[in-house]
């Protein structure tokens, strides 16, 4: 019968591509791992990889097998993590995921007094997904995701602990400094630096540029925020940006906020759990302590 062996031999080698770097991985010998599958397609009649010239290459049987490994073995995993940290005598173990880059700060103000008041339960956050917040929420890959864009999926739901408002950062001596708002056409001859998201899920462009039919003159993107408020600083561009990071860095920094449009740009940070998760008491209280925590 198939079984987490199979799943994790499979993944393994679909990771690493060679059965030598799988074994070596999962702590077992080439020729056992190499046993362990032939009698895998000897039961099911079927090939799960063939070679490819010194690699490996899945069938369409073997990649079904590795799809399944990716949304089961996360769920094992994560359940014998919880059991361990029950043994030891922890709480529990709360993964968080971040898709959203400008919040770090914001998750820095929460984690500090959550620490304080669950010293039992062991915090990791991760920004890497193999597939996307959501995905790694249902494949029990993380507890709770931080997002400003929820996207609706069976068993999630969202809690939104803060609203903000999205602005373009500029130097205090740009003309846009002087204007009350920003309009589309105000772009056209400027470089404008965002977080490294793709335009598509920009709302400075889903909400703004595009419906103008517009486009900055240049797109750059900038991992951090204090890179990108240096770069408007210096006179290299405009930023889209939260408004309470600007607020932050203005006065240093010599940039200033100006709205996005006449009627600006509203957004929330979300909070993605599954569905009776929050009946868990140290999950319960991060939510607590978020809605308290101002950006």
């Amino acid at each position: 019968m198939l079984d987490r062996q199979h799943l994790s031999i499979l993944r393994e080698v679909d990771r690493l591509g060679s059965l030598t770097a799988a074994a070596e991985r999962l702590n077992v010998t080439q020729s056992a791992l190499s046993h362990t599958i032939r009698k895998l397609e000897e039961r099911y009649g079927v090939a799960v990889w063939e070679k490819d010239g010194r690699n490996l290459r899945l069938t369409e049987a073997g990649r079904y097998i590795v799809t399944l490994a990716q949304r089961i073995l996360p769920q094992i995993e994560r359940a014998e993590d919880v059991l361990s940290d029950y043994r030891y005598g922890q709480r529990g173990s709360l993964k968080i995921g971040m898709e959203c880059h400008p919040c770090h700060q914001w998750l820095m103000g929460v984690t500090k007094p959550y620490l304080v008041d669950w010293p039992d339960v062991d915090l990791e956050l991760t920004t890497s997904f193999a597939f996307g917040g959501v995905a790694a929420l249902t494949g029990y890959e993380i507890d709770i995701l931080i997002t400003p864009d929820p996207i609706e999926a069976p068993g999630i739901h969202y809690l939104s602990v803060f609203d903000y408002e999205l602005v373009l950062a500029v130097p205090t001596d740009h003309p846009l400094a002087r204007k009350d708002y920003a309009e589309p056409a105000d772009l056209l001859d400027e470089t404008l630096f965002t977080y490294p998201v793709p335009p598509e899920r920009l709302d400075v462009f889903t909400q703004f540029l595009a419906p103008a039919n517009c486009r900055p003159r240049h797109h750059r993107n900038v991992e951090t925020t204090e890179m990108m408020l240096q770069l408007v600083a210096a006179g290299r561009g405009v930023s889209a940006i939260p408004n309470w990071l600007v607020r932050r860095e203005a006065a240093e920094l010599g940039v200033r906020p100006v709205r996005i449009g006449k009627s600006g740009i509203g957004k929330s940070i979300h909070l993605g759990l599954r569905s009776g998760d929050e009946a868990v008491d140290f999950i319960a209280g991060f939510l607590n302590t978020s809605r308290q925590t101002s950006a």
